[in-house]
């Protein structure tokens, strides 16, 4: 089994087109597979993910959806950022996010 660190660093966001039981609240779940749509190399921001699910004013619950997030390899949640673009906060730390963003090409810094 390799650990988080050595799967991501090798391919960041390799398609994992697996079925998953991924156990989580329906709110959760839209957010998860919202995440998972997201193309390599490019972001979304936290608004964009809640509007895509049908709930615009949910942000603050996205990003906590995120938080909750415990298969960051099959579900990216590094690839939300906020809506200026920036970086914000992730489990394993803003530096890594930033590796594994510039490593799929995304250009967010």
């Amino acid at each position: 089994m390799l650990a988080f660190g050595e799967c991501v660093d090798e391919k960041p966001r390799i398609s994992l087109d697996l079925p998953l039981d991924v156990r989580g609240t329906a709110f959760q779940q839209r957010v998860w597979r919202a995440l998972r749509e997201i193309p390599v190399g490019e972001t979304a921001s936290y608004a964009e993910i809640a509007r895509r699910i049908g709930h615009p004013r949910a942000v603050r619950a996205v990003a906590g959806a995120c938080v909750d997030n415990n298969l960051a390899v099959a579900i990216p949640c590094h690839g939300v950022v906020r809506t200026d673009g920036s970086l914000s906060g992730y489990a394993w730390g803003v530096e890594r996010k930033r590796v594994l963003l510039d490593r799929e090409g995304s250009g967010k810094t």
